[in-house]
C-alpha cells in the first residue's frame, strides 16, 4: 500500500467564462520514506498539486488516498462538497495527524522563541506525538529536534534574532514535531542564499534517512531534483513522468 496515491486528480478554476485546468488527470504514487520532488516551471501546477496532497486545496475530481484512506470517500464527504465548517474541520484533523508543512516564507510566530515555535503544533490538537508520548517524552523529543537542526544555542531566541537559514531550520523542526509521516515542502530553499540552501537540503535528506519520514517537494530547484529518489515532472497541469 502506497503512502500517497493520486488517481486522475483534476483541479479546475473558473476565470470569467473560461475553465482553467491547473491540474489535469494527475495519477502517481509516493511510497513511505521517499525523498520526492514535484518538478516543473512556474505556472506548471506543481504548487496546486502539493496543496491538494496537503488537503489545503480540494480537487475538482479524482481520488486521493493517504495511507490507504480515500480522503473524500472514507470521510463521507463529497469531493464536490462546498467548503464549509464540517469539511474544513475534517480536513484540519487529517492534516494535523498526517502532514507537516515547510513554507518558503518560514511562517514563524514572531513573539515565540525557537523552542516555543517548534512546540506550537502540539498545542493545537491531537497528533501522533501527543497520543504516543507522555509530557516528559514530548519535552525530550522537542529538545532532540532543536539539537538535530543545530539550534540548541538559539532555542530561547526569537525569529527576528535568527538568520534565514536558522529560521528555516526552526520550520523544519516544527514540521517534524508532530511525528506526521509526510512532510510537504513548497520551494523550501527559494528565500535562502546558495550556501544556506545547500545546508538545508543536506539537513532534510539526513532527517529523511534517519527518521524515515517521507518528504515531498514542490520545486524547480535542480539541486532538490538531483537529490530526490523520486521525481514527478509536471508541465501545463499534466504529469509528464512519475
Amino acid at each position: 500500500m502506497s503512502l500517497i496515491e493520486l488517481k486522475n486528480i483534476c483541479k479546475n478554476y473558473q476565470m470569467d467564462k473560461v475553465v482553467v485546468k491547473a491540474v489535469d488527470e494527475a495519477s502517481f504514487k509516493i511510497e513511505k520514506g521517499e525523498f520526492a520532488a514535484i518538478s516543473g516551471p512556474s505556472g506548471s501546477g506543481k504548487s496546486t498539486l502539493l496543496n491538494m496532497i496537503g488537503l489545503i486545496d480540494i480537487p475538482t475530481s479524482g481520488t486521493l488516498l493517504l495511507n490507504g484512506k480515500d480522503i473524500y470517500k472514507d470521510t463521507k464527504l463529497s469531493i464536490n462538497t462546498k467548503l464549509g465548517v464540517k469539511l474544513d474541520n475534517e480536513l484540519t484533523v487529517l492534516r494535523r495527524q498526517n502532514l507537516g508543512f515547510i513554507f518558503q516564507t518560514f511562517n514563524l510566530i514572531p513573539v515565540l522563541n525557537v523552542r516555543e515555535n517548534i512546540e506550537l503544533p502540539l498545542t493545537l490538537g491531537s497528533t501522533i506525538a501527543s497520543e504516543t508520548m507522555n509530557k516528559k517524552e514530548l519535552s525530550e523529543w522537542i529538545d532532540f529536534l532543536v539539537d538535530t537542526v543545530g539550534l540548541s544555542a538559539w532555542k530561547t531566541h526569537k525569529p527576528s534574532e535568527l538568520s534565514g537559514g536558522q529560521r528555516q531550520r526552526v520550520a523544519i523542526a516544527r514540521a517534524l514535531v508532530t511525528k506526521a509521516p509526510v512532510i510537504l515542502a513548497d520551494e523550501p530553499t527559494a528565500n535562502l542564499d546558495s550556501k544556506n540552501g545547500d545546508q538545508i537540503l543536506e539537513l532534510m535528506k539526513k532527517l529523511n534517512k534517519n527518521l524515515e519520514t517521507t518528504f515531498v517537494f514542490s520545486t524547480h530547484d535542480s539541486k532538490i531534483v538531483q537529490m530526490s529518489d523520486h521525481v514527478i515532472k509536471i508541465a501545463d497541469g499534466k504529469i509528464l513522468s512519475a
